[in-house]
């Protein structure tokens, strides 16, 4: 579940104990003490929270909101792909392996120059650590983004692409 939906969640849910404490236990994989340390609310608080005794108050929600959007976005490190689908369906591993370390690979799909924009803002919101995308839109996406931007250099599918174009242009018809 991503960042915004948990928030949403919560706030709209009927019952806002319940519904932190699975956003608490489940998504982001800690305990209530834990999240108590990383938030700054005391257990006591949080417990009065998850049993219904009390309702937030503006300024607990706000700490209980930035707490789940830092610790997500600790927890999911990724590296963003910007491309069609054709070329996502390309993919086959969503991890790559650096020195040990698992990343996962993130698609964002996008079928027009615009799209491929929102996109690429949409995965350094969503706490992308790097992106991956065609050369006709990196030299944008490093003006407007602070994350690293690695340009994908197709060079066999380039020359494969050219000769069957040379053999469509010039074949008989």
């Amino acid at each position: 579940m991503d960042i915004n939906r948990w928030i949403s969640s919560l706030i709209l849910s009927e019952n806002f104990g319940e519904e932190l404490e699975k956003i608490v236990k489940k998504g982001l994989k800690m305990s209530i003490r834990e999240f108590a340390e990383e938030s700054g609310i005391s257990q006591s608080t949080l417990y009065k929270l998850l049993s219904g005794e009390r309702e937030p108050n503006l300024s607990t929600l706000r700490k209980i909101a930035e707490t789940i959007v830092k610790l997500s976005r600790n927890s999911e490190e990724f590296i963003a792909v910007i491309a069609s689908r054709s070329a996502l369906n390309q993919l086959t591993s969503y991890e790559v392996d650096i020195e040990g370390k698992k990343i996962k690979v993130k698609e964002y799909p996008a079928n027009s120059f615009d799209e491929a924009v929102v996109s690429a803002v949409r995965a350094e919101r969503d706490g992308a650590k790097a992106l991956v995308c065609a050369p006709i839109l990196s030299p944008l996406l490093e003006k407007i983004l602070s994350i690293p931007i690695v340009t994908i250099i197709p060079k066999n599918d380039l020359l494969d692409s050219i000769k069957i174009a040379a053999k469509k242009g010039f074949s008989k018809a």
